[in-house]
């Protein structure tokens, strides 16, 4: 393998050896793929304004994410079945988080259930929710995760039905015969039925909950005391309900652009979000980022930290276990470079005013 120099790179190597359904599932979007596009586009039409003539021989990246401390504000997203992308699939994953001393999220999809994972040793994990038809299955799960060890729910809230992904359609997109959703395997929920549509797509329809509801971010707190986070929310007015209804923090997610085309990339919705929560709760930002100028973008607009999606799985694919350790020890250096390079020696030092964006360029244009 070429010398890999950047998160990007991991793609190509992964398209080249996964099998056309594996890759295109992990790589596509809803649609158009308008917003996939614009949530890597949009970071590009920020720039920065870097402060010069400051000390930065020492930088601390060090953060606290409900409570826990963590190296980097890189965190690792929910992405499902990486078993299809790796034989090791979540294992490799959390070992890799782990020896970043950083966190995982772990899908209600994934190929590897939430004792597995848990057993792969120490580290800070949070589980991602989808919310069943059957409630029970639910209840059985969140205790299942808490009882594992795992430190917060993701709730994920953009997915009553699954958005239109082509490729999977084109594809008949289902789970390799040789894997199961771990977390249902003992409820008989573990399989994908071949369709001649997406198995996923048949799947969703026949066990999430559509009428998901804000009363049920209620109904979570009377089942579990782990912190629940809002995953999914774009919209200050969702915002002020995540507050409202008791979330323990937002992640500004539009589902990898995997949902309704169309919507603003997390980037250009984080600052609305951010502003609406006037600082009751963390907003975190998911969704395009693949260079650590990307995060401290997002910082600078207010996140207090970012998960990273794909480039974990593709990473994953092209060199497992490894791969993934060096997307986070890649997108750190670059991020400490960059806090180096404007002036900053703690991720409190990292503002606004770091940055200018197409938006408020008037305010530092000078006078003609």
């Amino acid at each position: 393998m070429e010398m890999i120099t950047n998160v990007s790179e991991y793609e190509k190597i992964a398209k080249e050896k996964l099998p056309k359904m594996v890759y295109d599932y992990y790589a596509s979007g809803a649609e158009d793929q308008w917003t996939l596009k614009e949530n890597k586009r949009a970071f590009s039409r920020i720039l920065f304004r870097p402060r010069i003539l400051i000390d930065v021989s020492k930088i601390d990246m060090r953060t606290t994410v409900l409570g826990f401390n963590i190296s980097m504000p890189i965190m690792i997203a929910p992405t499902a079945m990486q078993k299809m992308a790796h034989p090791e699939g979540e294992f490799a994953t959390a070992r890799a988080a782990s020896a970043a001393d950083t966190i995982m999220t772990l899908s209600s999809w994934a190929t590897s259930s939430v004792e597995e994972v848990a057993s792969t040793g120490p580290g800070i994990r949070f589980f991602q929710l989808y919310v069943y038809k059957d409630r029970n299955v639910v209840a059985q799960l969140v205790k299942r995760a808490e009882k594992a060890g795992f430190k917060a729910i993701a709730l994920t809230v953009d997915t009553p039905r699954l958005g239109r992904r082509e490729a999977d359609i084109k594809n008949r997109f289902t789970l390799p015969s040789n894997l199961t959703l771990k977390n249902f395997e003992n409820i008989d929920l573990g399989k994908m039925d071949k369709t001649n549509d997406s198995g996923l797509a048949s799947y969703v329809a026949g066990q999430i909950d559509r009428s998901l509801s804000w009363k049920d971010v209620k109904w979570l707190q009377t089942i579990t005391h782990l912190p629940i986070l809002v995953k999914g929310v774009i919209t200050a007015e969702d915002a002020q309900l995540a507050v409202q209804y008791g979330a323990a923090g937002i992640i500004v997610s539009n589902h990898g652009a995997r949902q309704l085309d169309y919507v603003p990339s997390t980037i250009m919705a984080l600052e609305e979000v951010v502003k609406a929560t006037r600082g009751a709760i963390p907003v975190f930002l998911d969704g395009g980022v693949r260079r650590g100028t990307d995060v401290f973008k997002a910082l600078a607009l207010g996140a207090s930290g970012v998960f990273i999606g794909r480039p974990v799985v593709f990473s994953l694919a092209a060199a497992g276990e490894a791969g993934v350790r060096k997307v986070l020890q890649m997108l750190r250096d670059e991020f400490e470079l960059t806090m180096a390079l404007s002036g900053c020696r703690s991720l409190k030092e990292i503002t606004r005013d770091h940055i200018v964006t197409e938006w408020d360029r008037p305010r530092i244009a000078p006078k003609l």
